[in-house]
């Protein structure tokens, strides 16, 4: 499914009255599937129930109007509150009108006193003022009319419903208006914009539905940004033949951990089987290696020879790993390496090393690493998967965070284009973006995430996919959606607020079943090396 801003929308819309489907087709499409959607949360018993519709001025209104005629025709008490002039004549106004629906305007409401009494006794208040038409600030008389509902739906938990997009939320970048309306639920039309996404106010999993206007299909093929779907993830799934052993699936190496940070090797790497890896093979400093495999039975280990407890010797270990790595078909460092003096000069080494095929995944602390070498990019001559959160990809950019987080979706295409590598850029909704300018967008947006070491589950899981042949951009794709659905898992099981990164890997096995089970028949395995 894919994801558009302003300008592709209104592109998508052109073309639709190219291919011979007017506006007017598609409004009244619209509001018929908004007035549908209401009518099915309502269970059906309209006849008692009273809706508000906050029109503006322009198709977002129009559409409203078309929900309201629509819902009065079938029994509702629908109330039209005109927040700003519409144009006369207003022939959706009209047929809203005939169908019983009743208005008010805001010029005849001093103090919005007619509002607030709506607002209070409404089972749904439908915002269609602005969609994604706002082109300038929220000022009086909208922002003091936004204010009136926004408390009155906040005291009786009337369900506020966002038609396209929030009013006062920029489509394209997810900035909300401080004067905005922040809806439980918005019912985005035709295709979902990308601002909703960005900084979600909603959870888009949940509460973001994509409703179908009749654009006819095949008009999008420029688009490239793309909402990541279960469907799309699990046709990245290697086939497992029932004649496969091991060797099939590929070996995934873990280079991680230090005296500071086990568990994140742990993680990673107990997550890099989860996945699928035939071969997963731990290479740690000796005393982390030992402590690990006392829990992670299942893994093969390399013990590096330490400069100091805890640490690897970055001349001597970068040769272990090296001379360890002919039948390898994925590498992930970072994991736990910490920050120390000889993380860089080991780091150095691998990524100059002899075999430039065997793809690797950078994560946590290699990335730290990495940023302090100049032009790695030009050094680092293999295919590859960057994992960075915002701090990260800050230090990468030699930016900030506050411009990293200001266009999410812009910030991981133009690092992914700089460095020639997919770049996870992890966060609600996380963002995967490829060299030739395409990207990716997951759909989850979860609290139950933001902790300490479910980045190393999920850097895991990448390189286990990663392993099996997958194409970097699909091996990150596969896991970053196995990994938010884990979270939801954990989330539904024991909440947001006690979740963590033990509960994401315990999970994992749920999700990738899940996906298991919808795949589709016929899909085309990976195979290691075909990268």
């Amino acid at each position: 499914m894919k994801i558009v801003t302003q300008e592709e929308m209104r592109a998508l819309e052109n073309r639709s009255v190219e291919a011979g489907v007017p506006t007017d087709a598609l409004m009244e499409n619209a509001g018929l599937a908004v007035a549908q959607w209401i009518a099915r949360r309502l269970g059906g018993r309209l006849l008692t129930r009273r809706i508000l519709v906050l029109v503006g001025p322009g198709n977002n209104g129009g559409d409203g109007l078309v929900a309201a005629r629509h819902l009065s025709r079938w029994g509702a008490n629908v109330t039209c509150y005109i927040c700003i002039s519409r144009p006369d004549p207003d022939p959706m106004g009209r047929l809203a009108t005939e169908a019983g629906a009743r208005f008010v305007l805001a010029n005849d409401d001093p103090g919005f006193t007619e509002l607030e009494r709506m607002a209070r006794s409404s089972h749904v208040i439908l915002d269609a003022i602005l969609g994604i038409g706002r082109a300038r600030s929220l000022i009086p008389p909208v922002s003091d009319e936004i204010r009136v509902v926004r408390w009155a739906a906040e005291e009786t938990r009337s369900l506020v419903v966002s038609l396209d997009v929030q009013t006062g939320l920029d489509a394209d970048t997810g900035e909300l208006d401080p004067n905005g309306l922040r809806g439980d639920v918005v019912l985005t039309l035709g295709a979902p914009k990308i601002g909703l996404y960005l900084r979600p106010i909603v959870d888009p999993s949940r509460n973001v539905v994509v409703l179908d206007i009749g654009v006819p299909p095949g008009l999008d093929g420029d688009v490239q940004t793309e909402l990541i779907t279960g469907n799309l993830a699990s046709s990245f799934l290697p086939d497992r033949p029932i004649s496969s052993n091991k060797g099939t699936y590929g070996r995934a190496m873990i280079v991680g951990g230090s005296k500071n940070y086990v568990g994140a090797a742990y993680l990673a790497a107990a997550a890099a089987g989860r996945a699928g890896a035939g071969i997963v093979t731990l290479a740690a400093p000796r005393s982390i290696a030992e402590i690990i495999s006392a829990r992670l039975a299942e893994a093969t280990y390399l013990p590096l020879v330490e400069s100091e407890p805890g640490a690897p010797d970055p001349e001597v270990a970068g040769k272990q790993i090296l001379q360890s790595c002919e039948r390898v078909t994925a590498m992930l460092i970072g994991p736990g390496l910490g920050q120390t003096p000889y993380i860089g000069p080991m780091l150095r080494r691998l990524i100059q090393g002899p075999l430039p095929q065997i793809p690797l995944v950078l994560d946590a602390d290699g990335l730290n690493a990495l940023a302090r070498i100049d032009g790695w990019w030009n050094q680092m001559k293999r295919p590859g998967i960057l994992t960075p959160h915002p701090g990260e990809m800050a230090r990468l950019l030699d930016s900030t965070v506050s411009d990293v987080q200001k266009d999410r979706l812009e910030t991981a295409r133009a690092a992914a284009k700089k460095f020639g590598y997919v770049v996870i850029l992890k966060g609600a909704c996380t963002i995967i973006a490829n060299p030739d300018g395409r990207a990716r967008v997951s759909p989850w947006a979860n609290a139950a995430l933001a902790r300490g070491g479910t980045g190393d589950v999920l850097a895991g899981a990448v390189a286990g996919f990663l392993a099996q042949g997958l194409a970097t951009f699909d091996a990150a794709t596969l896991a970053v959606y196995a990994h938010g659905l884990a979270g939801e898992f954990v989330r539904e099981r024991v909440g947001a607020t006690s979740a963590s990164a033990g509960d994401v890997l315990a999970e994992m096995p749920r999700a990738i079943h899940q996906l298991e089970s919808t795949k589709a028949p016929g899909s085309v395995p990976g195979q290691p090396g075909s990268w």
